[in-house]
């Protein structure tokens, strides 16, 4: 088995340095490179934190504006008969924000660029917010109807926007089902590992991972998955409904719990971060280019703001007004990355494994071991070290397992742009199956896929670059909805308000 895995492994070599040059370009051309400061800002930082900048000042910062008002609409309970409430499309949205990029990402970030990679996480996450509203509003402006449920998203928002050419749909459909298939090994390994490690801590026992033991673990996970997964999207959200809150709520007191024990390390969090982030060496040395990478790159890892790949649940929402799911989008965005990758940020800071002598080993290790090893120094010989360790490696399997969860339902939805046949939906489902099972094999046959796994970088930039000019081409549209919205003088939403004529779910709309 091992000589199989090692032969795909091989085959994806190229991988890695076709996405560090995407993700890199022009910096990685000398004449590029020796521009000051420019030059050590690539496309990517430039399209994704320059975007959010533009969005934020022309739609009047309403990231922050009607952060309260996004809120009440979480809080009001809602019952629909079509589609689902924006509470369960936030936790539907949630599950695939919220997943191991929120601990392995911001860890190697960190371990990468330095504490100050987490500041430039949080510039580009409070601009971000206002890209993620962009992507909600469109994809609820251009949602269709499919007997009970909802559909859109990129697919299709970016057909209507570009000439409604079925190519087209089809293409950013196949583009998003490639980008999920990308990522779902690492997810099936995730789980499967991280519940591998919870078992070792509660035993006292290393596992072998070609153990019966992991073999079990990874078939339920699949049942359990297919019985989720082929109820449709509405049985997708009763579980991330009920998972999301839990996880979310565990890791934040966990984290919590950490930092009060660690009390006196805090001002050392705050002068790490903010002094990697603005010292001269940084800004106008090489440095500056690796921290802002860094924070930039593994921001979007983790909250997928600028992608569209969080479209699909956003289309899913029964709202009474587009701009009212743009809101709610752009909060998954704040408790993403500004609350959940924060604290994982204090756990690795506070810890500074990297210092003293054993820095060189802690750099050395994986990054999800880097951050429980950080863990066991916040909590040295005390019994709370393996109630901690449990704690987060029962949260990283969580965050993995919605974000499984997420990655094949936003891919069912959006097959709906090529094919509404159950045939082709089922097609999606079970392909999506096996290749997370390819992931749980390469668990069990101990083997770490790296240049696979690079596939899921290379999917984040290439959707990247494919989305944001696609908003762009949308963008007035948002502005004319966003101005109808604040206006609120009661008259409803459709095509007249945007000037267009194909708004047809909500021309159609009964109040």
């Amino acid at each position: 088995m091992k000589a199989i895995f090692e032969a795909v492994n091989n085959v994806f070599s190229f991988i890695g340095p076709v996405s560090d040059f995407l993700w890199d370009f022009p910096t990685n051309f000398e004449w590029y490179a020796k521009i000051p400061i420019l030059g050590n800002l690539s496309l990517a930082i430039i399209l994704l934190v320059g975007s959010g900048l533009y969005f934020s000042f022309r739609l009047g910062f309403v990231q922050v504006t009607h952060f309260k008002k996004g809120i009440k609409t979480l809080v009001n309970k809602k019952t629909t008969k079509t589609g689902i409430s924006p509470l369960a499309a936030f936790f539907l949205s949630t599950a695939m924000r919220v997943g191991p990029g929120n601990i392995i990402g911001v860890t190697g970030a960190i371990a990468v660029g330095g504490p100050g990679a987490l500041f430039w996480m949080w510039v580009s996450a409070f601009f971000g917010m206002a890209t993620a509203y962009m992507e909600g509003t469109l994809a609820q402006i251009f949602k269709e109807k499919k007997e009970d449920e909802f559909v859109g998203g990129l697919p299709f928002y970016g057909r209507k926007l570009l000439g409604n050419k079925i190519w087209i749909g089809v293409f950013l459909s196949v583009l998003y089902i490639l980008y999920a298939l990308c990522c779902l090994p690492a997810q099936g390994f995730n789980v499967v590992s991280s519940v591998g490690r919870i078992a070792e801590v509660l035993t006292g026992s290393t596992i072998k991972s070609d153990a019966v033991f992991y073999y079990v673990v990874g078939a339920i996970v699949v049942i359990m998955t297919a019985f989720i997964a082929f109820g449709g999207i509405k049985k997708v959200t009763k579980w991330t409904d009920k998972m999301v809150p839990v996880m979310a709520v565990v890791y934040v007191l966990t984290v919590l719990a950490l930092i009060v024990i660690n009390v006196t390390r805090i001002p050392f969090f705050f002068s790490a971060v903010f002094g990697g982030a603005f010292t001269p060496e940084a800004v106008f040395g090489g440095a500056f280019g690796t921290v802002l990478a860094q924070g930039v790159k593994r921001g979007l890892m983790s909250n997928e703001a600028g992608q569209g790949t969080i479209t699909m649940p956003a289309a899913a929402a029964d709202a009474e007004h587009p701009c009212e799911q743009g809101i709610v989008s752009s909060l998954g965005v704040f408790l993403d990355t500004i609350v959940i990758c924060t604290l994982t940020g204090f756990v690795v800071v506070m810890a500074h494994g990297w210092i003293g002598a054993g820095g060189e080993a802690f750099r050395a290790l994986d990054k999800f071991p880097m951050f429980t090893e950080s863990v066991a120094i916040l909590t040295p010989g005390t019994a709370l070290n393996a109630t901690m360790s449990i704690l987060v490696s029962l949260c990283f399997c969580l965050f993995a397992y919605t974000c499984l969860l997420g990655m094949i339902s936003f891919s069912e939805i959006v097959a709906n742009r090529i094919s509404t046949s159950k045939l082709c939906i089922s097609t999606v489902r079970i392909i999506c199956l096996f290749v997370a099972a390819f992931g749980i094999l390469c668990n069990i046959a101990g083997l770490e896929l790296g240049n696979l796994w690079a596939f899921s970088d290379l999917g984040n930039i290439l959707i990247v670059y494919f989305n944001i000019p696609i908003v762009y081409v949308g963008s007035k549209y948002v502005f004319r909805a966003t101005k109808h919205y604040k206006k609120n003088d009661g008259s409803p939403f459709n095509s007249k308000v945007i000037g267009r004529e194909d708004c047809t779910y909500w021309d159609e709309r009964k109040e």
